[in-house]
């Protein structure tokens, strides 16, 4: 089998390994550090404004000392762990957390520019060189009579964002992890569940390509792939039982022929080279005039067969009284009954009985019936033919008082050229087809036929067929 379905899930399992990792690695960083960045801004940017309106707005109004300013804005500081610092519009430095009060040395931030935040209200870089590394700056203008006094500017180190942001990815980086491992588990579950069993459906399909129709295969599966491949198995079966059938068939056939054309062959040589004399033809032209009767039967018999199917047997269904068509079909064993001594009884069922069926095909299964048990019955005997209704069906019965069917035969009667010992050593005329003939017309017509049957004391074949309306709408 051709690995290429599964390859394909391989390979779609190892790309989905290698983008997750890609879009994990590239882009998850940058959104998780600058969602980061932009929910610390906030934050301290809420505080930064808070103190715009109390703490400063109050130095820059002389309402508190630029002492008790900047005692509040340590502990804050401490609390935010971060740098405040209060910065003139010139960028004169009036307030540092990080830095002792010193009025007398005036510190100046170089280029300072309260516009670098660009309409937002954060930045991120060294604050004009004032840093050894970047920090993230959130400015908030202290404001007095409508205008700018001052800004309150509170820097935060980058490192501790870039430390939140690594914890987060390494959260990434395991979830990343746990989903590979169970695309892993659903990959060997597949190859368990779908992969294994659809191989072995697919490995069976080549052994039946080949002709190899009794290749047997298990798949333990509930689901569709388990129906499939049973169904498969069953459909792999059916054929490899026609073929049997049809070998067995076609070996059937060619000894039912062979026997009488070798018979016919035989005396009609003898007859030509003189080993039989003249005198003797008639009789041996009368046994060759037997076999070729014989080979008659047999080929019309196979003739029935190949018409007669279960599922596309075309039947020509009437309404018909079936107890005329049993005394009729009698009438013609009169000749035979009287040779051997036998006598038919006839138990019927009322004055007419009318069923729906195909007339013609019951008067065959009737004429099979009558003509076996006539054929396996001992001289001075009794055949009993019965009707019965029940519902709206009725039971047909043919009883002989023969030499009866063994019980391993039972289930072989219905097969096409089947003979017991007991049947050959009776009748080498039989042609082993009149019961697998029976049992396609009545299966045709939907019905049932069973038998029973006791070695030594003879065999009842009992067939059912559906009442007609008619018979209805009189009673």
């Amino acid at each position: 089998m051709k690995k290429t379905l599964y390859l394909k899930f391989i390979l779609a399992y190892f790309i989905f390994g290698v983008f997750g990792f890609i879009i994990v690695t590239t882009f998850v960083p940058n959104m998780t550090k600058e969602h980061l960045i932009r929910e610390k801004a906030e934050n301290l940017y809420s505080e930064a404004t808070l103190i715009a309106g109390t703490y400063a707005g109050g130095l820059y109004t002389s309402e508190t000392t630029l002492e008790t300013v900047k005692m509040q804005l340590d502990s804050l500081a401490v609390y935010l762990n971060s740098e405040i610092r209060i910065i003139n519009p010139s960028g004169r430095l009036v307030l540092d957390t990080n830095s002792p009060l010193d009025v007398e040395n005036v510190v100046v931030i170089e280029n300072f520019d309260s516009t670098v935040t660009s309409g937002s209200y954060y930045t991120v870089g060294d604050f004009f060189g004032n840093f050894d590394s970047d920090v993230l700056t959130v400015f908030a203008p202290i404001t007095s009579n409508y205008k700018v006094k001052g800004y309150v500017v509170i820097h935060t180190d980058m490192n501790d964002i870039q430390k939140s942001c690594n914890s987060l990815l390494n959260i990434s980086y395991i979830t990343l992890a746990i989903l590979f491992l169970l695309s892993l588990i659903i990959l060997i579950f597949f190859t368990e569940i779908v992969y294994i069993p659809l191989r072995k459906i697919t490995h069976a399909t080549e052994q039946y390509a080949a002709g190899n129709m009794h290749y047997e295969f298990q798949v333990d599966s509930e689901d569709e792939i388990g129906y499939l491949a049973s169904c498969l198995n069953y459909m792999a079966s059916e054929i490899a039982r026609s073929e049997d059938d049809q070998k067995k068939f076609v070996a059937n056939v060619s000894h039912d022929f062979r026997s009488p054309l070798t018979s016919i062959r035989g005396y009609l040589e003898a007859m030509l080279d003189g080993t039989i004399p003249p005198e003797m033809h008639e009789k041996y032209i009368t046994i060759v005039l037997n076999e070729t009767e014989r080979l008659t039967k047999l080929t019309n018999s196979l003739l029935t067969l190949n018409n007669l199917n279960t599922k596309g047997m075309l039947l020509d269904k009437t309404d018909f009284d079936i107890n005329q068509v049993i005394r009729n079909t009698a009438s013609t064993f009169e000749g035979t009954c009287h040779n051997k001594s036998i006598a038919i009884e006839m138990i019927l069922t009322g004055n007419e009985m009318y069923v729906h069926a195909d007339m013609g095909k019951i008067q065959q299964v009737l004429y099979n019936l009558m003509d076996n048990a006539i054929k396996f019955s001992h001289h001075d005997s009794v055949i009993h033919i019965e009707t019965s209704e029940k519902k709206n069906k009725l039971f047909v019965s043919v009883k002989d008082t023969g030499i009866g069917i063994p019980k391993e035969d039972l289930k072989l009667i219905w097969d096409r050229f089947y003979k017991s010992d007991l049947s050959r050593g009776k009748d080498k005329k039989g042609t082993g087809l009149g019961l697998s003939i029976v049992k396609e017309i009545i299966n045709a017509h939907n019905e049932h036929i069973n038998v029973i049957s006791t070695p030594g004391v003879g065999s009842e074949f009992i067939f059912s067929l559906p009442k007609s309306h008619q018979e209805d709408e009189e009673d």
